[in-house]
């Protein structure tokens, strides 16, 4: 049951003692299940992942071995209502971050217009000056979004933060599905499901859709990844290998006279699209890090003659930020001409005097961010910090506070999660990925659902001891087949 003044998305508020409607089934199965049965279960997943080799490493620890990332058996259910109201907000959210990125790196008209303040983007390390100077093709930025949300009632649905760099996770939602199917089929036959097997199709057709209109036969497509030392590198490898697509590495493109190549056995092949899972900062040479081994020297001036699609294309990191992320319902507003489907998180900008000031005086009770943090780094959980955490933190935003944010602390809500002690609330949010190609916008009907796996614990990040759980999406029982 959900702890008091906690939504938990099965028993509803206050510890119910009968679930929510839409959830008697699951609740049933919860109770019909043995905790042997629950651990059996639990350990078949672990050595599935294992086998699989999904794992992930912690940048700067020590001992950075790869880890499996716990996989929680219990899933989490969104009605066909739920989700529609969902997509809908997804969408709009999208084309705004495509409208805001094609406006920023074109003629500016927000800037004009005093919407968001013009430091906010000059003053921007994501800020990606090279990209002003051309187009992408079809005029897409943001061709992969995963959008992070979290709950707090019913119809409460917040925006936590938008990744439009190079968004991770998807193949965790995946493998989640297959391992749910394997290992729970009963629950298959008792709810209508909507399958995610469907989204590396989608993928590929987006990456298809969107290559060089100076493209004469079918569009060459690569991964780009900054190699199998990268903590995605599964991901990488997966989603290549699922869309029958070459993964590659830098050393294996070349650029000449402004055109991509792949390095063959047969020759030089020309590259019309690269999906890089690699950041702006090491994808060439030639114009960003001098010492990236990463990148291909000469691919910034494919990218600006029009000859590669780039997805997503460089400078959408400006999108993540964090401070930008604040003036989000004003974006909005501009580009759509209407409010937000999904709201913000209130949110102090630090850099503002009285928000600074509120911030400061309410440091314990507040979560603090870095502006381009990620990862659950360069946080501040004032309820469950320590006095000199605090006091840190507090010393960190008199000395810099433009590189702050601040927002409450949410009473995110639970999902019944198998731990140790048997079934007990955990808190969680959610990344579905969205995907945007020249036939529109494709919100995929399932996500990554982040689970913080101690007691109590709001952080959900795998760096930071969270977990995952697969995410049903079900469907209108007459349209299910």
């Amino acid at each position: 049951m959900a702890s008091r003044g906690t939504f938990d998305e099965i028993w509803g508020f206050d510890g119910r003692s009968a679930p929510r409607d839409e959830f008697t089934e699951l609740a049933q199965w919860a109770r019909d299940t043995s905790p042997a049965d629950f651990e059996r279960r639990q350990q078949a997943a672990e050595q599935y992942f294992r086998d699989l080799g999904i794992t992930f490493a912690v940048y700067g620890e020590e001992d950075a071995a790869e880890r499996i990332i716990p996989f929680d058996i219990v899933p989490r259910i969104f009605t066909a209502a739920e989700w529609n109201r969902l997509s809908e907000g997804l969408v709009q959210r999208v084309e705004t971050l495509n409208a805001f990125l094609a406006d920023i790196y074109g003629p500016r008209r927000i800037l004009a217009d005093g919407v968001i303040p013009e430091e906010l983007i000059w003053s921007n390390p994501q800020f990606c000056i090279p990209a002003a100077a051309a187009r992408p093709p079809h005029g897409i930025y943001a061709h992969i979004c995963g959008i992070d949300l979290v709950r707090t009632g019913p119809d409460d649905f917040f925006v936590l933060e938008d990744n439009a760099r190079t968004p991770s996770g998807v193949s965790y939602m995946i493998e989640n599905r297959e391992a749910m199917l394997r290992l729970c089929p009963e629950l298959f036959e008792t709810y209508p499901v909507q399958p995610v097997d469907s989204y590396c199709e989608s993928l590929f057709e987006t990456l298809v859709s969107v290559a060089p209109a100076c493209t004469r036969r079918d569009p060459v497509c690569v991964l780009l990844t900054p190699g199998h030392f990268n903590s995605a590198f599964y991901e990488h490898s997966f989603l290549a290998d699922t869309m029958g697509i070459a993964l590659v590495e830098g050393s294996d493109l070349e650029v000449d006279e402004d055109i991509v190549y792949m390095r063959t056995i047969s020759g030089r092949l020309r590259v019309d699209v690269i999906y890089r899972r690699i950041d702006d900062d090491f994808i060439d040479p030639l114009v960003f890090r001098p010492d990236s081994m990463l990148g291909v020297p000469g691919l910034m001036a494919a990218w600006q003659a029009g000859n590669v699609t780039l997805v997503n294309a460089p400078g959408t990191g400006i999108a993540d930020d964090k401070a930008i992320y604040s003036y989000m319902p004003e974006i909005v507003r501009y580009y759509s001409g209407g409010e937000a489907k999904l709201p913000n998180v209130e949110t102090w900008r630090c850099r503002e005097p009285q928000a600074l000031k509120y911030v400061l005086e309410h440091l314990g009770e507040l979560v603090v961010k870095l502006v381009d943090g990620s990862g659950g780094y360069g946080m501040l959980v004032g309820p469950t910090a320590s006095r000199k955490e605090i006091e840190d933190f507090r010393a960190a935003l008199v000395a810099q506070p433009e590189r702050y944010i601040a927002q409450p602390t949410l009473a995110l809500s639970t999902v019944p999660t198998f731990t140790d002690k048997g079934i007990a609330p955990r808190h969680v949010d959610f990344r579905p990925f969205i995907l945007t190609g020249t036939s529109g916008v494709t919100v995929t009907p399932g996500g990554l659902t982040r689970v913080a796996l101690k007691q109590g614990s709001l952080v959900v990040n795998s760096s930071q001891g969270g977990g995952t759980k697969d995410s049903f999406v079900l469907c209108e029982r007459d349209d299910c087949g």
